[in-house]
């Protein structure tokens, strides 16, 4: 989408994506169980510290770092999305979890003279914010000196087929063109050297930058069809404004395209991503 998307409009989204996200978190959560370790890892999040999970979601990786850091350690999920913190809340408390507290802001929104983080995170998140650099910047600011963030991004298109040609089905049938370069959307910030220079731009230094794979494996293409259109908040906004119709005609020409993924055993694809870390300067 091209058009500017307002705080209004990208809560509205993300609040009717949150019991999609939350109903498929079963999959999502093991699908990038390794990929969030890597991310915790490259955050230098350990025993004990205070953490930042930036657009947390429904909170799964929020709950892989309260492990980490501890019954000493806390980690702070913020999001845009109530309803997606009150999943994070209910996860919490179903795992026995007690040092996780919820923020319901956006990232540019982080007050700036609360105690500073020992780390932050954001998986999944960074390239769909209005403005990833006044993000990184607020972010910089509530870290303690050498403290790090690390975020995790999906790359290109051409790398993640299962998530790109979906999007172009259905940006097509909404008369939409693709994001600009610098506007939000799934490859923003995937191409090479693109996050890592942001996060050099914005004051963070010792950048660093990994390549992970994720396999997602379904049951069937329908419910690769299911979790897009219940759980993917930017999928989900691209045809909004179509009629009932209209919609329905763009999602069944993105399930003949996932179909193509299935096979005898079911669906499987995999979605590639960087990890990008860097530190506040000491």
């Amino acid at each position: 989408m091209t058009e500017t998307v307002s705080k209004p409009q990208l809560r509205n989204t993300w609040e009717s994506a949150a019991p999609g996200w939350a109903k498929w978190e079963h999959v999502l959560t093991p699908a990038f169980s390794s990929a969030t370790d890597a991310l915790i890892d490259m955050a230098g999040i350990r025993p004990g510290m205070r953490i930042l999970d930036l657009a947390c979601g429904a909170g799964s990786q929020t709950i892989q770092a309260a492990r980490r850091v501890g019954p000493n350690g806390k980690v702070v999920a913020s999001d845009i999305s109530g309803t997606m913190l009150e999943h994070v809340r209910r996860n919490a408390a179903r795992e026995g979890l007690q040092n996780i507290e919820t923020l319901e802001c956006a990232a540019d929104e982080l007050d700036k003279t609360q105690a500073p983080f020992d780390a932050s995170m954001c998986r999944m998140g960074l390239m769909l914010f209005p403005s990833p650099s006044k993000a990184l910047e607020v972010v910089r600011l509530v870290l303690k000196p050498g403290a790090r963030f690390a975020a995790l991004v999906f790359t290109t298109p051409a790398n993640n087929p299962f998530l790109a040609q979906p999007m172009a089905i259905l940006l097509r049938h909404a008369g939409k063109s693709p994001p600009a370069p610098g506007q939000p959307g799934l490859f923003a910030l995937g191409a090479s050297g693109t996050l890592e220079s942001l996060m050099k731009d914005n004051g963070f230094v010792g950048v660093e930058a990994n390549t992970v794979r994720v396999r997602l494996a379904l049951p069937s293409a329908s419910d690769a069809l299911q979790l897009l259109q219940e759980a993917a908040g930017a999928y989900r906004a691209v045809v909004a404004d179509l009629s009932d119709t209209d919609r329905s005609k763009a999602w069944n020409e993105v399930y003949e395209c996932v179909k193509q993924l299935e096979a005898r055993g079911g669906f499987e694809t995999e979605l590639e991503a960087i990890i990008v870390s860097g530190a506040r300067p000491s």
